[in-house]
């Protein structure tokens, strides 16, 4: 088995992958130490590893994933890709981002790709016909433009969103005007990107993924291939390319 971590602002995302490329497992958690790595290794046949990760890593974990694996990749912008990085400084890119677009390019090969991944930023990242990485945009999430709406304001409450909530294109009372203007404003935010590639490009697809993915496929009406595991996926994917 693959062992693919995605270690994120707030959580962290695993998934073991078999030989065939299929998830046969996964598990998110809140914190991730150096002891989860050994309970991993102890209850499943793993024998490759990689992780990803957008905060410092432990070196504990890192030793631990490299102690048991016979192939381990800490990825960086270093590591081996099987797409072509155009970002003009790589070492700057998160490599969530590089991973989400190398999985996507996975799924759909040889296509013009936007891929969404809505977490604690909404970052909107290109993949040309070519798999070649063009770049992308980052945005503030959904938890984030509530949280500022209440902290650079005086009298905005704060407000909580749930994720199946009917959102009015108005609201008539300030904690739905908030919660509307912030959702429907993603969604239009969605819309104006694929609207703007619709005119530039003959054909594209867009991937839709992250942990607020939800509040946006509900809003957006606009058909997106959601893949919620679309980071692990692109970290297997690596992974297999620098074993091979």
């Amino acid at each position: 088995m693959n062992l693919c971590i995605d270690q994120g602002n707030s959580r962290t995302k695993i998934a073991l992958f078999d030989e065939q490329g299929k998830i046969v497992k996964n598990f998110i958690y809140k914190s991730f130490t150096s002891a989860d790595i050994e309970r991993l290794f102890a209850l499943y046949p793993i024998t490759d590893s990689i992780i990803s990760s957008v905060v410092n890593i432990e070196p504990a974990v890192v030793n631990a994933m490299a102690r048991h694996s016979q192939h381990f990749i800490l990825f960086d912008h270093l590591t081996p890709i099987p797409i072509k990085n155009g970002y003009s400084s790589p070492e700057t890119l998160g490599q969530d981002r590089l991973a989400a677009a190398v999985g996507a390019a996975a799924l759909c090969p040889n296509t013009n790709l936007l891929i969404i991944d809505a977490g604690s930023a909404i970052t909107y990242d290109f993949v040309s016909d070519s798999n070649e990485f063009l770049g992308g945009n980052i945005a503030p999430g959904i938890k984030m433009r509530l949280t500022i709406l209440r902290q650079m304001t005086k009298k905005l409450p704060q407000v909580e969103v749930e994720e199946n909530e009917l959102i009015p294109l108005f609201g008539k009372n300030t904690r739905d005007a908030i919660a509307a203007g912030v959702i429907r404003g993603i969604s239009f935010e969605v819309k104006g990107y694929i609207r703007t590639l619709s005119e530039r490009c003959e054909h594209f697809e867009t991937y839709l993924t992250g942990g607020n993915a939800p509040y946006v496929v509900n809003n957006v009406q606009t058909p997106v291939h959601q893949e919620k595991h679309l980071v692990l996926i692109g970290l297997n994917y690596i992974l297999e390319y620098n074993k091979k």
